[in-house]
């Protein structure tokens, strides 16, 4: 999420602590037609998300066996870290062995950051130095299924994803050395403002885009599907083909902006979840995870 963006969240929720506000409440947004693709993606639950902790995005963890769900948001950004100057959190991810995965990007500089929790439990740091052209905006990161290889993408229209070792799983990584980047995805169709992204095997990627104009595909905040011509394994570039599958939920007592977040696709059961955050003051009481299963 960009900064304006952050800003907005943090101005609603820094008004809650001083004023008692009344809801202006309107008729719920209806939700567009989806558009017609190769699978289908049903609604079937949702789940409110905390403004706070569960707004930027989420990751289901195997390894421990039982380990709850993940969410990232403002609230779960360490001091230490904001203190430094990370302070944006995007969407997670988890390889299948219990490597949690949380990118970090600021305001100023030129790096991102990779922050790693191992499944004892100890974290680390790995800092990437951007290459020429790439963007600051670290939104995402997505693991291959063998755990090798990770994905991540820029903020704005793009037509790639990039592709990295996955911090501490790849053996070629250290938190004492420079994250590098070892592959690009070239995309056959632009994408805009991609938040997160999920295998769903090891040559599909389902991924959530806040598209606010609608013009790419024909719907706004789509969910996306992103067909590689090989698995990705950090030796070449691959191609993606992208396709919209739907338009995400867009339901609140509150008109205005949504904003597409995060999203995570759990293998055990066969369930995507996305998040959507509502508009105005109504992020506070109806934001929502979508749960879908295909069909």
């Amino acid at each position: 999420m960009p900064l304006r963006a952050r800003q907005r969240c943090h101005a609603v929720l820094t008004g809650l602590t001083a004023l008692v506000l009344p809801l202006a409440l309107t008729a719920a947004s209806a939700q567009a037609a989806p558009v017609p693709a190769a699978d289908t993606w049903t609604e079937v639950g949702s789940d409110r998300a905390d403004p706070l902790t569960e707004s930027q995005g989420l990751a289901s963890v195997e390894v421990p066996a039982g380990s709850p769900n993940r969410y990232t948001g403002i609230g779960t950004i360490p001091l230490g870290l904001s203190a430094r100057g990370w302070n944006h959190v995007g969407d997670p991810d988890a390889s299948y062995d219990g490597h949690y995965v949380e990118p970090y990007q600021r305001d100023d500089g030129n790096t991102k950051m990779f922050r790693v929790q191992a499944p004892d439990g100890r974290w680390s740091e790995y800092v990437h130095t951007l290459s020429p052209g790439e963007a600051r905006n670290n939104s995402w990161s997505a693991i291959t299924p063998d755990g090798q290889w990770m994905l991540s993408g820029e903020w704005g229209t793009m037509n790639r994803l990039l592709v990295f070792p996955t911090p501490g799983v790849n053996p070629a990584t250290s938190p004492s050395a420079n994250l590098p980047q070892a592959a690009t995805v070239h995309l056959d169709h632009a994408v805009r403002d991609v938040q997160g992204c999920d295998f769903l095997d090891a040559t599909t990627l389902l991924c959530s885009s806040d598209d606010p104009e609608g013009a790419l595909f024909g719907v706004t905040k789509p969910l996306l599907r992103i067909d590689l011509s090989a698995a990705s394994d950090g030796t070449a570039d691959v191609t993606g083909q992208v396709t919209a599958l739907r338009q995400l939920p867009l339901r609140s007592a509150c008109s205005g902006s949504f904003e597409a977040e995060g999203v995570d696709y759990d293998r055990r059961t066969g369930t995507l979840r996305v998040i959507v955050v509502s508009p105005g003051f109504c992020v506070l009481t109806d934001s929502k995870t979508y749960r879908f299963t295909r069909s």
